[in-house]
């Protein structure tokens, strides 16, 4: 993952968005994302843009949902005290577990404080919590394939690379094997049979529609993926051995 997220590139709507889905990412149920328009702000979302339930243990083993109010804020300046108060208010007369502030930023100072004073004045009947960038940052750290769909510039996972190199490594192993077939007649009938059920099992993995017959730019294409694959696991180029 890069060491900062750009979340510079989404509109305010779009950082709901990616909220949204990381809720879901990291275990909430009932993810409702209250937006009400295709406007891009959401000023129809009564103080909260998203509305989560999260299932929690206690220590004698019982299970509940807590019950979560989220306003999403996408500024590049710190959050001022008086863009808490919508959330508030209506965690104030909803009265969830939790009310989130989620921040592509950050909090200013004076939002803190105000919080703080907030909490010790009031003693709300539920929890504030936020998620600054950095906080955000430190979630999705190694959700790779989450970051994928909102930051398509991540570098590929070796997870990734491996699946890739072994779709590659099974078609060419499947088309030298039909090659084989018809140059050779006198291929011992074990390993006939093992290569009939190694064809089996590779048709069943990619579907026989993508395993052939290609044309000389498709094979080195494929031949051309399956090296570069190798070289980035770590193989000499040209590595094309099955």
């Amino acid at each position: 993952m890069p060491e900062h997220l750009d979340f510079d590139r989404f509109d305010p709507t779009g950082f709901e968005e990616f909220c949204f889905e990381l809720m879901t990412q990291v275990g909430f149920v009932n993810v409702d994302w209250r937006k009400g328009t295709d406007l891009t702000t959401s000023p129809s979302d009564s103080g909260r843009d998203i509305v989560a339930q999260l299932e929690v243990a206690d220590v004698d083993g019982a299970r509940r949902f807590e019950t979560w109010f989220v306003d999403c804020k996408h500024q590049k300046k710190g959050v001022p005290p008086r863009e808490l108060q919508g959330l508030l208010t209506w965690a104030n007369a909803e009265r969830p577990d939790v009310a989130l502030f989620m921040l592509s930023g950050f909090l200013s100072n004076p939002s803190k404080d105000n919080l703080k004073t907030y909490e010790s004045q009031n003693r709300p009947p539920f929890r504030i919590k936020y998620w600054e960038r950095s906080t955000l940052e430190r979630i999705v750290d190694g959700k790779d394939d989450f970051l994928r769909r909102f930051f398509f510039d991540l570098p590929r996972s070796e997870g990734e690379i491996l699946e890739a190199e072994q779709e590659f490594f099974d078609r060419v192993w499947y088309e030298r094997s039909i090659m084989l077939n018809h140059t050779s007649k006198d291929t011992p009938e074990d390993i006939r049979e093992g290569m009939l059920r190694a064809r089996t099992e590779i048709k069943d993995r990619h579907g026989a529609a993508n395993l052939g017959p290609y044309s000389d730019f498709d094979w080195g294409m494929i031949n051309g993926k399956l090296s570069a694959l190798r070289w980035m696991l770590g193989d000499d180029w040209d590595m094309l051995d099955t």
